[in-house]
């Protein structure tokens, strides 16, 4: 297989506007060759996907997953566009799977990178620059680090950027463009509440 560049996954994004996940996969499959690569995101509806994303999503359901033993708690609205979609088995599917994720992935607080608050971002920055294993390094070393640190940080804090729990080769972003693909809608998960039995509450003494 050839060596997948970073130079050619920009071009194929470019050309395409698929994720950058989606573009490498592609290239992967198609051994670099930027040609088939679109054929193989065409085939698979992705680049469909990427273009469905920009369009208004207002209908939608709000779902409920309480996981075994009734601990765990998780409400989740995911919106459409249209209520004929948002009746059809596949979407209220794809609206469990997101529910059980949420479940599953105790650490996520966002749906999406860009919904974590500055502050936050910035808190974070700070917290990495004060470890003791960066003291001494260059500034340019320095920040790079804590650039590569941070956006792993956010990550884990995303729902979209989660590994998704019935397919570890895809996340969670990526499975919910395979149903944009299938029901030819834009799908997005608007918000997200996970209750925990005793969570926030004092133990008495």
């Amino acid at each position: 297989m050839a060596e997948i560049s970073a130079k050619l996954v920009k071009e194929l994004r470019e050309k395409t506007g698929a994720g950058m996940m989606d573009c490498k996969k592609a290239l992967g499959e198609s051994d670099g060759d930027v040609t088939k690569a679109i054929e193989w995101l065409r085939q698979k509806g992705i680049t469909s996907a990427e273009k469905k994303q920009g369009r208004a999503a207002t209908e939608g359901i709000i779902d409920s997953y309480i996981h075994t033993g009734g601990r765990i708690g998780v409400l989740v609205e995911v919106n459409c566009e249209t209520d004929f979609v948002a009746r059809r088995e596949e979407f209220q599917t794809l609206v469990r799977d997101i529910a059980m994720q949420v479940a599953a992935y105790g650490n996520v607080e966002y749906v999406s990178t860009a919904d974590v608050p500055k502050e936050i971002v910035e808190r974070e920055k700070e917290i990495e620059k004060g470890r003791e294993d960066l003291q001494g390094k260059p500034d340019n070393i320095k920040d790079k680090i804590v650039e590569g640190r941070i956006d792993k940080r956010l990550k884990e804090l995303s729902l979209l950027d989660q590994p998704f729990i019935k397919d570890q080769s895809i996340t969670v972003d990526e499975y919910i463009k395979q149903g944009i693909s299938v029901l030819g809608e834009n799908i997005q998960v608007r918000r997200f509440a996970r209750f925990v039995l005793g969570e926030g509450m004092e133990e008495e003494e």
